[in-house]
């Protein structure tokens, strides 16, 4: 009995097939004979987890036929190796590791395998012993020297990733544990294989992505998009298998199953709009974010075709991997057609099956008609606020009063409330506004700790983030000025200098206090940490950026996306970074960035940011106009009311509230005695655990008792007053909305769908 009927996939690219198939099919069993992965083999049959039927079923030349139709014979029988050796992998690790539960050799055998991968091709090799290591020190010698340094790196941390990430799958089937969706969908992209497979395109394809643009946020979507629809696919049609016969916890489908409480038939139909919608961002980010990219990093002919030819390999993957998957025994596929059933529309027009006149919507027609269809405005009332989860006291600051007293006086000195081109009867801010934010409640609960001048800082910090976040949308979302937003937050760099350079007179709040912001922040910091802490706070104004870009499409987010990028809008990592940068030369890097550490602070984010969005459901989705908000996104992905977007974000926040106390109890201490700490820095890490528990505990008590999210204030702030406009100047709702009237002006009223009313967000 199959547990589900496969669902309609969105294929928006043909299938084709490399005319080198049957060539590639002999050379692949012929190597994986001499590796030892089959029987019959010089170095013996001990370690052959597969025998020859069942490899020529499996078929990995025909995957990858498919996956690279254009590669030339030889280069379509090493990329069919490495898929071999993959796929090896994965079933010897499932035999000797996951089947036995064994943890710890699972731990010190993927370790071993970096020293197959070596950045010095000419330097001395460590000995291989078993069929995973002479495939890997076969295939990294006739790879890796015919690629620069920048993909061999690249691919090294993409294997490294596959590999040794392995573990986290085998500690959830040991503990019988299936993850949460937001974890899934991450850790899946690292031990899943997909951007791995991304980065053997280049090779197939025999050009790299230049590496100027590589760390981009479009290239890093492309990837991303590209590898969450590659394995959501794979887990539809695995998981029979996976569920039934391996024991497996994680797979996307089960994953869906067991967090919306669902059948397999609505699970497996949920997770395949997941992987609908990531192949439409995708197809977005390549339409719209790619060639201005290009322009932007002054891409020579040459450099703009190879990230041409990227995406074309990267579309390519798609359909013959899920052409292969109909095909190939390892996966449920009974019945699975040959053409993809309706109209199949995407990046290639002219598509075979493509019918003049067929009225079935296929999921990415529906699913972009439905990313666009929210009405802005939209009356909502008040959002009921759920039970939420929060185990950690509230702690604040003995210096509050004090910093309250004080913070308006900074922010009027920088000009928040000055008035601004663009905004209407005076500026973003006024005090009364301001008062009413409290930023230094925030901060002296989120920095307990901190002395009166950190405090005075960090509630510097959060009134300059939460301004920012407001004057974007003001002053060029309602003209949906673009170019001027992008110009603006290109300008904000150079007010952050990393060593010492002179920087502009500042001529606008937003500079004026940036200026100040960072002079208080980087003179103590090291010229790394200035670097990495300059790169937060331009994290979060480039997302500003992409909020207005969806704002003026009318364009709901998909929900990965949305989730990824809510930490950049929200400031999370910036805020972070105040207390993390002063620990940089306590904290070695590598601690930093372990699994556990990134896990726990990703989790601690999450839990913010869902808070804001369920205190600010109302203000943003009826009072703003705003798409960028989780139960909206939610309500728009799973086509479900308020109420019940509301309690998926809650048990969204739920979720990684357990996370975050699970890998504090117990990955985290395993994960600091593979490092040689001294005692100073183990507290270190620990106490910047702790913090991370203020931190979420005070955001949500501020959200509780900030008056900003209440229906009352909306009215208040629009009934009574223009934000900036003197005390007593009423200006009706209506015509603030509209814009400017009479001849000519027409076009700027359509502004209004944008919803770029004067925000406050956090």
């Amino acid at each position: 009995m199959r547990p589900f009927e496969l669902p309609d996939f969105y294929v928006p690219w043909p299938a084709r097939r490399n005319p080198n198939l049957e060539h590639a099919r002999g050379h692949s069993r012929d190597w994986a004979r001499d590796m030892g992965m089959l029987p019959g083999g010089p170095r013996g049959d001990e370690q052959a987890v597969w025998d020859e039927v069942t490899f020529d079923a499996h078929d990995y030349a025909l995957l990858c036929a498919y996956t690279h139709p254009d590669a030339t014979a030889a280069d379509l029988d090493l990329i069919t190796d490495w898929y071999v050796w993959v796929f090896y992998f994965d079933d010897h690790f499932l035999e000797h590791y996951k089947y036995t539960r064994d943890l710890s050799g699972a731990r010190e055998y993927l370790t071993g395998l970096a020293a197959f991968m070596p950045a010095d091709h000419t330097a001395d090799k460590r000995t291989p012993a078993n069929p995973v290591e002479w495939g890997l020190a076969d295939l990294w010698s006739r790879t890796a020297p015919s690629m620069s340094a920048d993909w061999s790196r690249r691919f090294s941390a993409s294997t490294r990733n596959l590999l040794e990430d392995c573990v986290w799958e085998l500690t959830n089937i040991t503990a019988d544990r299936v993850p949460n969706p937001i974890d899934y969908v991450e850790m899946r992209r690292r031990v899943g294989g997909a951007p791995w497979s991304a980065d053997l395109v280049e090779v197939a394809a025999r050009t790299e992505v230049p590496a100027a643009v590589a760390g981009t946020r479009p290239l890093r979507v492309l990837k991303d998009t590209f590898a969450d629809a590659v394995h959501l696919r794979n887990d539809i049609f695995s998981y029979q298998r996976e569920t039934e016969e391996e024991g497996e916890v994680n797979n996307g489908v089960l994953v869906v199953e067991r967090f919306l409480d669902c059948g397999p038939q609505h699970a497996a139909d949920v997770t395949n709009t997941l992987l609908t919608s990531r192949l439409r961002q995708f197809e977005h980010t390549a339409l719209t974010e790619v060639p201005p990219l290009c322009t932007e990093y002054g891409l020579d002919p040459a450099g703009c075709a190879a990230v041409a030819a990227y995406v074309k390999g990267l579309q390519d993957w798609q359909s013959g991997g899920h052409e292969w998957h109909r095909r190939s025994s390892r996966y449920m596929n009974a019945g699975a057609t040959t053409t993809t059933r309706g109209l199949r529309a995407g990046l290639t027009p002219g598509l075979p099956g493509a019918t003049p006149g067929d009225t079935r919507l296929l999921p990415g027609l529906r699913r972009a008609r439905e990313q666009h269809a929210h009405v802005p405005f939209t009356p909502v009332g008040p959002l009921p606020l759920p039970e939420v989860d929060m185990p950690f006291p509230v702690r604040t600051s003995p210096h509050l009063d004090t910093a309250r007293r004080r913070a308006p006086d900074w922010a009027r000195a920088v000009g928040m409330f000055d008035s601004v081109p663009g905004v209407e009867h005076g500026g973003v801010w006024d005090e009364d506004l301001f008062v009413g934010l409290d930023l230094s409640h925030c901060a002296a609960m989120i920095h307990a700790d901190a002395t009166p001048e950190e405090l005075f800082l960090s509630a510097d910090w959060l009134a300059w983030g939460t301004y920012g976040d407001d004057y974007f949308p003001a002053v060029f979302g309602a003209r949906r000025d673009l170019a001027g937003a992008r110009a603006c937050q290109e300008r904000l760099s150079a007010f952050m200098p990393l060593d010492g350079e002179r920087t502009p007179e500042p001529v606008d709040p937003l500079q004026r206090g940036l200026a100040d912001l960072w002079r208080r922040t980087a003179a103590p910091m090291s010229r790394a940490s200035r670097s990495e802490f300059r790169a937060a706070v331009e994290d979060m104004t480039a997302s500003w950026l992409w909020e207005l870009d969806n704002q003026a499409a009318n364009r709901v987010p998909d929900p990965v996306d949305y989730i990824e990028m809510r930490r950049a809008t929200f400031g999370s990592d910036m805020t972070m970074s105040l207390s993390r940068l002063a620990l940089a030369d306590v904290i070695p890097a590598e601690v930093s960035a372990c699994r556990a550490v990134r896990e726990l602070e990703c989790a601690a984010q999450d839990y913010a940011c869902f808070t804001n969005d369920l205190f600010s459901y109302q203000k943003e989705v009826e009072f703003e106009g705003e798409v960028h908000n989780l139960v909206l996104v939610v309500e728009n992905f799973l086509d479900v009311d308020r109420l019940i977007a509301r309690d998926v974000v809650a048990d969204l926040m739920g979720a990684r509230m357990r996370q975050f106390r699970r890998v504090l109890a117990e990955e985290l201490p395993i994960a600091l005695d593979g490092y040689d700490l001294d005692e100073t820095a183990r507290r270190a890490v620990l106490g910047r655990c702790e913090r991370l528990k203020d931190w979420m505990a005070g955001i949500l008590e501020w959200h509780r008792r900030c008056v900003r999210y209440t229906e009352a204030e909306q009215h208040r702030i629009r009934s009574h007053r223009v934000w900036g406009a003197p005390a007593g100047h009423e200006v009706p709702l209506r015509r603030r909305l509209a814009g400017p009237t009479g001849l000519g002006t027409s076009a700027a009223r359509v502004a209004r769908s944008s919803g770029a009313v004067h925000r406050a967000r956090r």
